[in-house]
């Protein structure tokens, strides 16, 4: 049954968070759509501007989770790909914000580098407990990771923090040219990546299969792309790396120090006048669309239903990949879609400068989150 309960979350309250239901079209709560496995939100507003978001799905279960906060802080924009299961990416979108939260209303609502750190920190340690407490029942979240993207826009300044290979990039106006330009903001951590590869042979030199080439492709310890994320707690602590877990997860002992990090990557970005939008996205995305061609879409369509636009514009590529019509493929269901392309989420932040100079917070505060269950 193509059946979606409760797909998106929306809360636009002080209070407590209210939810829309999506059965087909455009939703009366909040604005959001469906597509057959494609959620949307086309536009919408927040204290830094407008947004639109979009998620498809691929896997039996969707594993991508994400969301976008706006109050008296700034504005928050999270995406989180998981990968061996939703359950570190569900984590994340539930308890990374509120770290952020917290941590930087210890400092009088100052957000820094610090602050984002100690918030990703403390999420870490927080699902590894949660890994702990269940070893007995579920050992298997011990091998449930994810990727973690944030944007933060404090003040007159973005704050882009990565673990994994999720992207942002940053549409900026060249001049008075009309021409937009693509920047990649974030720095990822994937081991096809050389300077990832280094990186991870200078942390282990005693290690010589740290990276591994398996059918063309590079994998930490033969097993997973990535080298940064939350979750993934078998290659990075010796209690989980052992029975009752699946033989291909277990390496090779000792375990000495974690092969995988949970520290991320952190830019600080002076927004500036001719920066015009920010598109947010799991990889995806950007396994089929180039930063340059993604921008491109964005700055030549209007701004309502850009993120959807973004997520077709990808699906169009893949059903050319293997030779086959867009239509033939969106009529493809979950988990076999999973042959043909990933769960792909992508936000784009339209950026209004004058509200960011002003400091207009957002009133009442915003709060959309993909959901939990689908």
């Amino acid at each position: 049954m193509n059946f979606l309960p409760r797909c998106l979350s929306y809360s636009k309250c002080s209070g407590g968070a209210g939810r829309s239901e999506i059965r087909g079209g455009e939703s009366s709560n909040g604005g959001f759509g469906k597509d057959g496995l494609l959620w949307f939100h086309d536009i919408g507003n927040c204290g830094s501007g407008e947004y639109s978001m979009a998620i498809v799905q691929a896997n039996q279960v969707l594993e991508d989770q994400s969301q976008i906060e706006s109050g008296p802080f700034g504005t928050f924009v999270g995406v989180y790909d998981g990968h061996g299961g939703p359950e570190t990416a569900r984590y994340v979108c539930d308890h990374l914000f509120r770290h952020f939260q917290a941590i930087s209303a210890e400092g009088n609502g100052v957000v820094t580098e610090e602050t984002i750190q100690r918030a990703f920190l403390e999420t870490e340690r927080g699902f590894t407990s949660v890994v702990s407490e269940n070893w007995h029942s579920r050992p298997q979240l011990a091998t449930v990771g994810g990727c973690c993207l944030v944007g933060a826009i404090y003040q007159q300044t973005l704050f882009v923090a990565n673990l994994g290979d999720s992207r942002v990039v940053l549409g900026k106006k060249v001049g008075n040219t009309g021409e937009i330009a693509a920047i990649q903001l974030s720095t990822e951590h994937n081991a096809n990546i050389e300077s990832v590869r280094w990186e991870l042979k200078d942390l282990h030199p005693n290690d010589p299969q740290i990276v591994v080439l398996r059918h063309g492709v590079w994998r930490v310890k033969g097993i997973i792309q990535v080298s940064r994320s939350i979750g993934d707690v078998y290659l990075k602590h010796t209690r989980f790396c052992r029975e009752p877990i699946n033989g291909k997860f277990r390496v090779p002992p000792p375990l000495n120090m974690p092969i995988l990090l949970a520290t991320p990557t952190i830019l600080k970005h002076p927004l500036h006048p001719n920066d015009s939008f920010l598109i947010f996205a799991s990889d995806g995305l950007w396994e089929h669309l180039s930063n340059e061609k993604a921008v491109e879409i964005v700055k030549s369509h209007p701004r309502k239903g850009s993120a959807k636009r973004l997520v077709k514009a990808a699906l169009h590529v893949a059903a050319k990949k293997r030779e086959m019509r867009y239509s033939d493929l969106r009529n493809i269901d979950k988990k076999v879609r999973r042959h043909f392309h990933d769960d792909i989420t992508v936000i784009i932040l339209f950026l209004n400068h004058d509200l960011i100079c002003r400091g207009v917070v957002q009133d009442p505060t915003l709060s959309i989150r993909s959901a939990l269950e689908h």
